[in-house]
């Protein structure tokens, strides 16, 4: 808040007897410097709640109320691998398409989408009820096809899958092979 605009809180006897340089003035002029802090966090408000422009400390906040941070934390105190501990990049993108993912949640297309934009890798395949040993098919059972780059990130693709998956279905997951060099 500007010294003018607090001065219009002042009676008029006070905001008469404001002069350049007098007491008054300096006064103003100090709750103006405390106000400012204040007031530049309230001017850039909106970008707290953009997950693509937030500050990187608010990005857990802001995922937090998405129940988002879950992926934040990993079994036993381990570091996340360098994929996603890059900058919570992976994070500040799942909470910015949370309300899309929200709309196809239990679906495979939600999971699939939901595993590319949690992990930066596409090329992850859902097969619905798919056949067991005999042929016969398994009915609330997914198999889930991860690219080979998925293998960096195996612990975050089995807790999405496990969290993102309809809780009456089964599911397993197989990590496809690198595609080898040809030899000469």
């Amino acid at each position: 808040m500007k010294a003018a605009q607090i001065a219009q809180f002042l009676p008029e006897t006070y905001r008469a007897a404001i002069v350049p340089g007098g007491l008054l003035a300096a006064l103003l002029s100090a709750m103006e410097a405390l106000h400012a802090p204040a007031d530049a966090v309230l001017d850039d408000l909106d970008s707290h709640f953009d997950a693509r422009r937030t500050p990187d400390r608010f990005v857990p906040y802001l995922a937090s109320w998405l129940d988002l941070d879950r992926y934040l934390d990993w079994p036993g105190g381990a570091q996340a691998p360098p994929r996603y501990a890059a900058g919570l990049g992976r994070l500040r993108e799942l909470t910015a398409q949370a309300a899309e993912l929200g709309r196809w949640r239990g679906t495979s297309n939600g999971l699939r989408r939901f595993l590319e934009v949690a992990t930066g890798i596409s090329g992850f395949a859902i097969e619905e009820n798919p056949p067991d040993e005999r042929g016969s098919p398994r009915p609330f059972h997914l198999l889930v096809r991860a690219p080979p780059a998925a293998r960096e990130v195996r612990d975050l693709v089995l807790r999405v899958i496990e969290a993102e998956k309809p809780a009456h279905v089964t599911s397993e997951v197989e990590f496809q092979a690198a595609a080898q060099p040809p030899q000469s």
